[in-house]
């Protein structure tokens, strides 16, 4: 069977966890200062604070930015639920948008219809590794949480994602661009938001009292993750080789796949096409060894029974995910090709 995502590690790897356990020092230390450092000088932003998941990081951010009963938050509607959860985790209310046709991404025009004077700030996900209008969405004016838990390396007019918002989070999920099974991040260029981010991440030996978490990375995770930042070039490289042999078959095909506007780097976290009958498609993929998804479970206007995100919910209805990870093999690139022309045409 080809999987869906596969995990790549090397020996290198497998070393530095090992010098962290033969230290002795397994929790928050050292090696999560170091990580945090790397990934804010990677993305060229001021300061980084690493957490227990993306979804901590979400969390977190909404609290620095004072959001609470009574205010709004804007999010997609085609996204997982990590979004929602964080949301709800702070008592405000999730104000969902529809997504744009071409790029999966959050809708600026939705967006500036959905701006009230309730709202404290905008998650924006770079969805499947290609960046959103970020530049006209902070243009806005509201504060700007960037989800890149799909898009560690993808650029927007020269920038990494991560450096535009006020604050943004990152993920280092088993299945994540840097798989260090858990593992998440907040980086921002506010200081008075990161040392709110880092006293609330951690709850034990305070002089005062007040509500804090136990939202801490291990130094086993960070010395994976650290090690797999090293390989992030060779990552991108091969998933965007991979994505060129899509490309060009899909294409010619007339299969319709997400469209990469100019001066955007899409790093292809997820490698999504359109199919008429995405279950029929999933089903004759896995009787064939190719194991596919819907890159969305299920949109969240649909767990909360609204309507009114008709791009949402055709995206929902059409898209599915084919295998993209840099350990795919030439052959195994091939037998996913022509499975897929066999079923979408």
């Amino acid at each position: 069977m080809i999987t869906h995502s596969k995990v790549v590690l090397d020996k290198e790897d497998f070393t530095r966890v090992i010098a962290v356990l033969q230290s002795g020092q397994l929790a928050q230390g050292e090696i999560v200062s170091s990580l945090e450092d790397e990934i804010a000088s990677f993305i060229k932003v001021k300061y980084a604070v690493a957490v227990s998941s993306g979804t901590a990081a979400l969390h977190l951010s909404l609290l620095a930015l004072g959001t609470g009963n009574g205010s709004e938050v804007i999010i997609p509607s085609y996204v997982c639920t990590a979004l929602l959860n964080a949301v709800h985790y702070v008592g405000a209310t999730p104000v969902l948008v529809d997504i744009d046709s071409d790029t999966y991404n959050i809708n600026v025009d939705s967006v500036k219809k959905a701006i009230t004077g309730k709202t404290r700030a905008i998650i924006v996900p770079h969805m499947f590794g290609l960046p959103a209008d970020i530049d006209l969405i902070v243009s806005l004016g509201i504060p700007v949480i960037e989800d890149c838990a799909h898009s560690i390396g993808a650029r927007f007019n020269g920038g990494y994602t991560g450096s535009f918002g006020v604050l943004s989070i990152f993920s280092f999920y088993a299945t994540k661009m840097l798989g260090a099974g858990e593992g998440g991040m907040v980086l921002s260029n506010d200081l008075d938001l990161v040392e709110t981010i880092r006293d609330l991440r951690d709850y034990d030996k305070r002089d005062t009292y007040k509500v804090r978490y136990n939202y801490k990375m291990t130094d086993i995770q960070a010395a994976l993750c650290n090690s797999l930042l090293k390989r992030l070039p060779f990552f991108l490289e091969r998933r965007e080789e991979i994505a060129g042999i899509y490309n060009s078959v899909f294409t010619g095909a007339g299969i319709k796949i997400p469209v990469v506007p100019k001066k955007r780097d899409h790093i292809y976290y997820r490698y999504v096409v359109s199919s008429d009958n995405p279950l029929r498609f999933i089903d004759e993929m896995n009787k064939r060894g190719i194991n596919c998804r819907r890159p969305v479970f299920k949109p969240l206007h649909r767990y909360l029974e609204l309507s009114g995100y008709p791009i949402a919910e055709r995206a929902w209805e059409k898209a599915v995910s084919i295998p993209i990870y840099p350990s795919l093999k030439t052959e195994e690139v091939s037998k996913i090709l022509d499975a897929a022309k066999t079923i979408l045409l």
